[in-house]
């Protein structure tokens, strides 16, 4: 077997302790989370643990993209798991001559997908506490989270516009609102109700993305009264 260079090597450490840093933040909190604690974990100083980023800073950057692909993976092995049971009950559904609705099934573009990322969320408080922080400041432009969110923002943006102007097209989205708009207003909600729940844990995180899709899908067509 080949050994390893010294960047392998050290991307590999940078992984453990990337997953390190997640796990001990979705433990205990993101302000409760010294990076002490993270280097203990891998079993380095912390002048070790720093050997392997620019800065502290740069380290949570890198953890809350470790964090979104991590919430990637697990949303789309649900989906997959369902889109599985759907497949079963539809061909039962055929088998006993019933008419199924196979509907559509979220994905990584779908305004349904962020009802699994929400739910996610509330499973890991502090991840959402390092999102919400880092968001704020990544407002500034020199903060090394800065490119993650420049990067996020537009390819959620296209991402769900292009989602929302499939449904336009064939008549299954009840607003004539622009679908670039859309996807900024859907995008808004979920970042504003993450922040709501870091204050008021009673928020229901889930509700109001679930109530504005609800409001966004067309109504049955109004039955005749005389009929």
């Amino acid at each position: 077997m080949a050994r390893r260079g010294p960047y392998e090597k050290g991307a590999a450490k940078r992984a453990e302790i990337l997953d390190a840093a997640l796990d001990v933040f979705a433990a205990e909190g993101y302000r409760g989370t010294s990076l002490r604690k993270v280097a203990a974990r891998c079993e380095l100083s912390l002048p070790g643990l720093m050997h392997y980023f620019r800065s502290k800073e740069d380290l949570l950057a890198q953890v809350l993209r470790a964090r979104d692909e991590r919430t990637r993976t697990r949303v789309r092995a649900q989906a997959r798991a369902e889109r599985e049971v759907d497949a079963v009950d539809r061909a039962a559904g055929q088998a006993s001559g019933q008419a199924v609705d196979p509907g559509e099934l979220p994905d990584d573009g779908s305004p349904e997908s962020y009802l699994r990322v929400i739910r996610e969320g509330t499973r890991t408080p502090g991840l959402v506490e390092l999102f919400v922080s880092l968001a704020a400041a990544a407002s500034d432009p020199a903060h090394p989270a800065r490119p993650h969110f420049a990067e996020r923002y537009p390819a959620l943006r296209e991402q769900l516009a292009d989602c929302l102007r499939q449904r336009a097209d064939t008549g299954r989205l009840a607003t004539d609102i622009p679908p670039e708009r859309l996807a900024v207003l859907l995008i808004a909600l979920v970042d504003g109700i993450q922040l709501q729940w870091l204050v008021d844990r009673s928020v229901d995180m889930e509700q109001p993305l679930a109530d504005l899709l609800r409001l966004l899908e067309p109504t049955e067509p109004a039955r005749d009264a005389d009929r």
